[in-house]
């Protein structure tokens, strides 16, 4: 079940013609990702603790309407595998019932060394409950 989150587009996010940034999309996808593991009852400041740490190695949006300064958007996340070492979270971005945008980011998972490994049995298990809640 996707995970929700909602912010309010800011000023500084805006060009001068108080359209958001298309590059601000991914900063919003980021914290769609932050929140869906929040919800799934970790951080990324916990993962880290434990010498695992999750590189964005692909990324994907498609611009479908245009988000303007004060408007709140919703920011839906949900979870799959797409590999042995990588995690996919795609994203839906919305103004209410709108869809403004869609993407998604594919991440690798490696250790304190940088090197690629499985997700720990730990963090498998939390993932694998949450992707299927």
């Amino acid at each position: 079940m996707p995970t929700q989150a909602q912010l309010r587009v800011i000023y500084a996010d805006t060009d001068a013609m108080g359209i958001a940034y298309y590059g601000n999309y991914l900063k919003w996808f980021e914290i769609g990702r932050s929140e869906w593991f929040r919800k799934t009852g970790t951080s990324y400041r916990e993962l880290e603790k434990d010498g695992i740490n999750l590189p964005v190695v692909e990324a994907h949006c498609s611009y479908k309407r245009s988000a303007y300064y004060d408007d709140l958007l919703t920011i839906s996340t949900s979870f799959s595998f797409a590999g042995p070492a990588r995690l996919r979270f795609d994203y839906e971005i919305l103004r209410g019932d709108e869809l403004i945008a869609k993407g998604y980011t594919v991440h690798a998972c490696v250790n304190s060394e940088h090197k690629v490994h499985k997700p720990p049995e730990y963090l498998r298990k939390l993932l694998e409950s949450a992707k299927n809640q």
